[in-house]
């Protein structure tokens, strides 16, 4: 799953994409790198920042999804919106991505079922500007999950098929950096829940930070140079039997995947 972001502010790309032609121009650029299908959304999820309004939002993707979708491209809508959500699929979208699973917009749940198209449901507890207080755990995997079964039950009660519903453990949000590494650590028992998972570690704050020597008030590494490390955590959840890893960088990733192809084609024990 490729990334384009229409935002003014992504922590990524720092709006390099926010213009509709150059996102346009993007997005073909990642398919043409090997993206299976992209993920378009116009409301920055960096730790602080403020919300878009509906129409601003409606404004930044909507054009975008229909150009793309018009080239053929299979579109995921990045968006807690049930408005932005129908308008998206109307233009071409095949799939809903809600980083609240649906929490954020009472309406969510009730437009995927009548929609009865895939919805990825990621875990969370807050909204940007709030999230990093939510970080508190006793056990994280534990409690990723148990709030996933939870958002879950809930998809089904609003009337969601099971085989709509898309699981993500939501890396970066609501999490420390430990939370992160303890989650990927056990993401086979997100993945045991009986649904798809996407895992989006793309160019997360908590790989910033690989070299422990350096201390925790060293600087992180800047985003655009957390694209290897990506490649390797999605592999990992790759072997793991995750359905998609979302990504801002399409070759790196595909490289780490194709290697991980070529081990097991030769008979090796890559998985």
């Amino acid at each position: 799953m490729g990334v384009v972001n229409v935002t003014p502010d992504s922590f990524s790309d720092g709006g390099r994409w926010f213009e509709p032609a150059a996102a346009i121009e993007h997005g073909t650029l990642l398919l043409e790198q090997g993206a299976d299908l992209l993920d378009i959304g116009g409301e920055s999820t960096r730790p602080g920042a403020a919300r878009p309004t509906e129409a601003e939002e409606l404004d930044r993707v909507i054009g975008v999804v229909r150009a793309l979708a018009d080239q053929g491209a299979r579109i995921s809508v990045d968006t807690m919106r049930s408005r932005v959500a129908a308008e998206a699929l109307e233009a071409g979208a095949q799939l809903i991505n809600d980083v609240s699973g649906g929490l954020a917009d009472p309406g969510m749940a009730g437009f995927v079922a009548s929609a009865g198209v895939p919805f990825v449901a990621m875990h969370w507890r807050a909204h940007s500007a709030q999230m990093d207080l939510e970080a508190q755990y006793a056990d994280v995997l534990a409690e990723v999950v148990a709030e996933l079964e939870q958002r879950v039950a809930g998809l089904l009660e609003a009337g969601v098929a099971s085989e709509s519903i898309i699981l993500d453990p939501g890396f970066g949000f609501s999490k420390d950096a430990g939370h992160n590494w303890e989650l990927l650590a056990g993401i086979e028992a997100v993945i045991a829940m009986g649904h798809p998972v996407l895992v989006g570690t793309s160019r997360k704050r908590f790989l910033g930070r690989l070299d422990t020597a350096a201390g925790p008030d060293a600087e992180p590494t800047p985003p655009s140079e957390r694209d290897a490390a990506t490649a390797a955590t999605s592999l990992l959840a790759a072997q793991a039997g995750a359905w998609a890893v979302r990504v801002h960088d399409v070759p790196s990733t595909r490289d780490a995947l194709a290697v991980w192809e070529h081990v097991q084609a030769a008979g090796g024990s890559g998985a």
